[in-house]
């Protein structure tokens, strides 16, 4: 082989990346916040929808949510009230509360934000990628173009254009107009 021909391994990896620091994730990753409550049963047990708990929507059997740490703007998780964390463990009246609250969530973001797409999606069970396998949930994740496909979204390091803060201002308002819309159902 040529000494031009060679290609160096520097030239092709490691990747360079860009990385945000938050000591605070650490707890999370390595499972060192010793919490007694799952915390979406701490949102379930609030009694109101609240900045502080992330909750935009409530009802006897669903909530919605932001994502504590969104791949996107707007990354909503839609949750049953019931501690489960199994889809198949769901009667059939959550199941469905569940899938109208996903498309709930879909059509409120596509409303607020103008998304020209979601990814919508469940990692059920630990080896799938559940972050909390013992309480089931849906991402409603939205999308434009021009940003990153899924995969380089989660691997590399993602802008986010609006803090929790601004986009839980701009959602729990519009939940609201959104239910009025459709008579107060989901």
């Amino acid at each position: 082989m040529d000494q031009k021909d060679k290609i160096e391994l520097n030239d092709i990896w490691p990747q360079e990346r860009d990385f945000i620091f938050r000591p605070d994730r650490l707890k999370y990753v390595r499972r060192l916040k010793n919490d007694e409550n799952c915390v979406f049963c701490s949102v379930v047990e609030a009694k109101v929808p609240s900045e502080n708990n992330l909750c935009i929507y409530k009802s006897e059997q669903v909530h919605i949510l932001l994502n504590k740490y969104p791949y996107n703007t707007g990354h909503l998780l839609v949750v049953p009230n019931k501690h489960i964390g199994s889809m198949f463990d769901l009667d059939d009246s959550d199941y469905l509360e569940m899938m109208k609250a996903v498309r709930f969530a879909s059509k409120l973001l596509t409303k607020v934000y103008g998304v020209k797409g979601l990814n919508v999606g469940v990692n059920h069970g630990k080896v799938a990628g559940a972050g909390i396998p013992d309480h089931l949930h849906w991402h409603v994740i939205p999308r434009w173009f021009g940003d990153t496909n899924f995969f380089p979204v989660i691997a590399e390091t993602k802008v986010l254009p609006e803090t929790l803060e601004q986009t839980w201002n701009k959602l729990y308002p519009a939940v609201t107009k959104l239910l009025e819309e459709k008579g107060g159902k989901l």
